[in-house]
């Protein structure tokens, strides 16, 4: 019975923690379960400047305040495992962790995210951690006074370039289209720092160096000419790709490894929900991986409770 749970939620990012919260504060019995640090993509965000009520805060520390506050409810966080194996077809919900501890429940919560996604060209995979990075926050201050690269034309590539001009002597945003897709403030934020270039409608083809990345080949899309360009390191801001991979064959994904979820974020399993950025949606934000942790706990509650009445029906 200790390891049993009314709800287990899957990933401790901003939704999942979320959903820690509120079940817990139900009186809810729950588990979070986290194969990564606590917080998720949160802890990769250098500054969060709109959060409602939040004037400005770094995403380890809303992470760590959600994490304190799922806690004091009762919520039981464990991070940094392995999930084995899992059966979420019946009535009672099996997970196994490390290949050794078996928890079950009557609900699940998928919450598990997403990862920066690759650009995938030659050199990329030798030189992750010795050149390139996926996260600001954590690289940033690897790189003062040095030259960097920017790869993306999104809100966060914009950004994080602007973030990176406190340690970079100079950043270049490389972006395969003729304009951005952020939000006119963050694209004006970065055309007006002094610090920052633009290479558009261009494209890294290759990563260049020895033990360290030393330099990049970047293609023109419109003259298909290649240049090669001298660099200390490449940040690399172009999306997110769901963390599906152990879920496939067992919910119902999209075309892109997303998981379907209806307004109530049920999944198409009895008493299985999710939420965040693992679930097939337009927007990820934090505050939009919140709501949909604040409805999956809600709606996993309604389930649990009519559960129960079921079972008071058929006993008596």
């Amino acid at each position: 019975m200790n390891n049993y749970f009314d709800v287990i939620v899957i990933g401790a990012g901003a939704a999942g923690l979320t959903a820690g919260i509120y079940l817990s504060r139900a009186k809810v019995k729950t588990l979070i379960l986290n194969e990564g640090t606590v917080g998720g993509q949160l802890v990769l965000t250098h500054e969060i400047a709109n959060y409602p009520g939040v004037e400005n805060i770094s995403g380890y520390e809303l992470a760590r305040t959600m994490k304190i506050q799922a806690q004091k409810f009762g919520c039981v966080i464990k991070s940094n495992l392995k999930i084995t194996s899992m059966d979420l077809t019946g009535e009672i919900k099996t997970i196994e962790i490390n290949n050794k501890d078996t928890f079950t429940s009557d609900s699940v919560i998928i919450a598990t995210g997403g990862k920066p996604r690759s650009v995938g060209v030659p050199g990329e995979d030798v030189f992750k951690g010795k050149g390139i990075s996926y996260c600001a926050t954590c690289d940033g201050d690897f790189f003062q006074d040095k030259e960097i690269i920017v790869v993306g034309g999104g809100n966060s590539a914009l950004e994080e370039a602007v973030s990176l001009t406190k340690y970079a002597s100079k950043v270049t945003i490389v972006h395969q289209f003729d304009h951005f897709q952020a939000f006119e403030h963050y694209v004006d934020e970065a055309r007006n720092n002094p610090k920052i270039d633009f290479i558009m409608e261009s494209k890294i083809v290759e990563f260049v160096g020895d033990e360290k990345l030393n330099s990049v080949k970047i293609e023109n899309l419109r003259t298909n000419q290649i240049t090669e360009k001298v660099i200390d390191g490449v940040f690399i801001f172009i999306g997110y790709v769901p963390n599906t991979e152990k879920l496939e064959g067992i919910i119902e994904l999209n075309d892109w490894k997303e998981i379907i979820v209806d307004k109530n974020m049920a999944t198409n399993l009895n008493g299985v929900y999710a939420a965040g950025d693992s679930i097939a949606k337009r927007y990820r934000q934090v505050t939009t991986a919140v709501a949909d942790g604040t409805i999956a706990a809600l709606s996993a509650a309604e389930y649990l409770n009519n559960l129960k009445k079921e079972k008071l029906l058929l006993q008596s």
